[in-house]
């Protein structure tokens, strides 16, 4: 065995592995002379990561590549071939072959110019020539006629498509090798088409705007051929655009020129420089500064909340709605249920049938559900059609249990058609369930599907924890006081209640409760390296309805593999075949699984939770999941990059569930504050378990919560 540099033309033959993190492709070398030949001695294989390279492999690519190899000896049926492997190489580019017999083989061979055989391919070349380049690259009446002698219409087309999908890799070639990612580059060329180089060579800044980081832009930009300087306005610019976006993603929809400077200065390494800068951005299309308050705000974020805002009050003047119709409703509603509703429940319903747009909120166990039911009800009598909607899919499932109507996740209802009367009688409702979750982004999805007739119910509790998004719709609402809002908030002691509902209360008002433990509810004191064995622990004892609540990445993953090692050490490997060589995923038949990106033709949401219920691979399917719905998911490989282990899971992802048994591992941190326990500790049906310190237990509850300090616009859009 042995590494040397080198460099290599190859075909690809095989790609025997592809995932997001990684793409592993094999083929046969190409003779420069010859396309046919191959020298009989060794073949290439290549791993690289998905963003180092200008387009997805495909067989029968050409695709030259430059680096450290690993030379190994590999026994092919009678014959030891080697195996010279390059891992990360320096230089790879992909290209479509240019003359002559390379072309004309490629043609013939490659899938993509279906119906174009080889004596086609061949014919092709004759008549053109060199000028095939230019032909094939535009799809005009004049290169058709120039094509008909030899081709028929059908082949025609597939010629123009099929070199449509090569006809940009120059630039892709071009930007790879300057370090753009192929996921930017991607945006780049769907925005800019063949002017994308010349775009970057005029700003090359312009790439943060397609999801590149400032510092990577400013290794590019630096040196040749691009020589920005130090203090070019293209750079400071650029250097506050990134600033602002770093605290939108922190989940602000505008910010302040003392919160950006620290992030400018790590930025600019100069302070003179950011005073620069924000002279330099002033007039920028991406932001736009607020002179009455000093305060910037993304065009984007600040156009979603004014359409968000007009809606929500062009609703909120419709009032007064009550008449001798919805009070017959509502009697008829209130008399099929089998027990009184409180004063102040009574006022909620009547609340959001007089109103068009009206909010239900409140804390655990003070009967929103009920409230909710019984004001859809009394709107089912009055002959409109519900809409009701939650952000997760098991959010959505206990809904529908909770009340009784068809529902919907948000992303299912956005992909239908817009709700809209189809004629002047016909009258619709939307509900939006645990809308403390709703980030900007989404509510302005949403008012853009409805009609300006429909009307809107939200229920939720904004002292949750804040969307994973912008904004904090819900909390904005309840602040600008402009939209009709019943706070439902007596939590009233039953005999043999789990205590849930007035220990979160407690919690929620910054007050450490007496007795941490009561009820339902176990307070565990932990060591901090202790947590993980003690959660696991917990889990054994019940493991069909428990589920372990963690703040970060790192806690859940530990957690994790010891929960799987305890409760299922002997479920078969999730196994599968790619290419006649095997692979595996730490994950086993029986498992639980978490699904971390959203899939929605699949019926897979970030967040959603199964069974590994099969590790049977059938062609390109490698198993099947059960959601906890009942739905039945295929294993794909593009399902697969996203399964992970799901016994311990991070709260966001549990935010809008809820669990029979919860094990919270507590721990002080940067994530974990009043908001994050109370959302936890409400994400429980009969039983809690919190395992930690005391100390930060105290700590945590007493400290104010980082969702009050988010920057949101919205309120005061309403309000005025």
């Amino acid at each position: 065995m042995k590494i040397a540099l080198h460099e290599d033309q190859i075909r690809i033959t095989s790609i025997p592995f592809s995932s997001a993190n990684l793409v592993i492709f094999s083929g046969v070398p190409l003779n420069r002379n010859s396309y046919k030949t191959n020298s009989g001695k060794y073949y290439v294989t290549i791993k690289v990561h998905p963003d180092s390279i200008p387009v997805q492999p495909a067989i029968g690519q050409h695709w030259s590549v430059k680096g450290a190899r690993l030379i190994t000896e590999a026994e092919i049926g009678d014959y030891v071939m080697q195996q010279h492997t390059y891992e990360l190489p320096e230089h790879i580019v992909c290209s479509l072959p240019e003359t002559g017999e390379q072309l004309i083989q490629f043609i013939a061979k490659e899938s993509d110019f279906k119906g174009i055989g080889e004596s086609k391919a061949r014919a092709l070349w004759a008549k053109l020539g060199k000028d095939f380049h230019s032909i094939a690259r535009k799809d005009t009446p004049e290169s058709r006629k120039q094509l008909r002698s030899v081709l028929s219409e059908d082949s025609i087309s597939a010629l123009f498509e099929g070199y449509a999908k090569y006809k940009n890799l120059a630039y892709c070639n071009w930007m790879t090798e300057h370090k753009i990612p192929a996921s930017v580059q991607q945006r780049l060329l769907k925005h800019h088409g063949e002017g994308a180089i010349d775009a970057i060579k005029q700003d090359p800044y312009l790439l943060i705007g397609f999801g590149m980081l400032f510092a990577d832009v400013d290794k590019l930009a630096l040196v040749n051929p691009f020589n920005c300087k130090d203090d070019d306005n293209r750079r400071l610019s650029a250097a506050l655009e990134a600033a602002i976006r770093k605290e939108i993603n922190k989940g602000h929809t505008y910010t302040t020129q003392a919160a950006l400077k620290p992030y400018m200065v790590s930025l600019l390494k100069d302070k003179t420089l950011v005073t620069q800068a924000f002279i330099a951005g002033h007039h920028k299309a991406q932001y736009l500064l607020n002179p009455e308050k000093g305060t910037y705000h993304p065009t984007a974020q600040l156009l979603m909340e004014n359409v968000v805002a007009k809606r929500l009050k062009a609703l909120a003047c419709q009032n007064n709605l009550y008449d001798e119709m919805a009070n017959e409703a509502f009697h008829t509603a209130f008399a099929a249920l089998p027990y009184a509703l409180t004063q102040k429940q009574n006022d909620a319903v009547v609340t959001c049938l007089d109103n068009a747009v009206s909010c239900i909120t409140g804390g655990a166990g003070t009967g929103k559900t009920t409230v909710l039911r019984t004001a859809l009800r009394a709107y089912y009598q009055m002959g409109f059609e519900i809409h009701a909607v939650a952000l997760s899919g098991r959010a959505t499932m206990r809904l529908h249990e909770s009340i009784g109507f068809i529902t919907s996740t948000i992303a299912k209802l956005l992909r239908k058609e817009p709700i809209e009367p189809t004629d002047e009688k016909q009258k619709h409702l939307l509900v939006i369930d645990e809308a403390s979750m709703i980030d900007l982004p989404t509510m302005y999805r949403l008012v853009n599907h409805i009609h300006p007739s429909v009307r809107i119910i939200f229920t939720g509790d904004p002292d949750q924890l804040p969307p994973i998004g912008c904004g904090k719709v819900l909390a904005d609402i309840v602040l600008s006081n402009a939209i009709a809002n019943t706070r439902l908030d007596i939590v009233k002691r039953q005999e043999g209640s789990t205590g849930i509902p007035e220990y979160s209360k407690l919690i929620n008002q910054g007050i450490l409760p007496v007795q941490l433990s009561t009820g339902k509810i176990t307070f565990h004191e932990t060591a901090k390296g202790d947590i993980p064995q003690v959660c696991c622990e917990l889990y054994k004892q019940s493991p069909e309805n428990s589920r372990v609540m963690a703040p970060t990445k790192a806690l859940v993953s530990d957690i994790n593999k010891l929960i799987q090692a305890q409760v299922n050490a002997d479920g078969k490997l999730l196994e599968f075949e790619m290419h006649g060589e095997r692979y595996f995923q730490n994950l086993k038949l029986n498992d639980v699984i978490l699904f971390t990106q959203n899939h929605y033709d699949k019926g897979i949401q970030n967040g959603s939770l199964g069974t590994l219920t099969s590790v049977e691979s059938s062609g390109e399917s490698y198993g099947e999941v059960t959601l906890d719905t009942s739905d039945k998911i295929e294993i794909t490989q593009s399902v697969l990059d996203c399964m992970e282990l799901g016994y311990a899971i991070t709260l966001h992802k549990a935010q809008g569930s809820q669990f029979p048994r919860i094990i919270i591992a507590l721990q002080n941190g940067k994530i974990v504050d009043r908001a994050w326990l109370y959302t936890a500790i409400t994400r429980a049906e009969h039983e809690i378990h919190i395992v930690g310190s005391f100390q930060d237990m105290r700590l945590i509850t007493e400290t104010i919560s980082n969702s009050h300090k988010r920057n949101s616009y919205l309120a005061d859009l309403l309000a005025n």
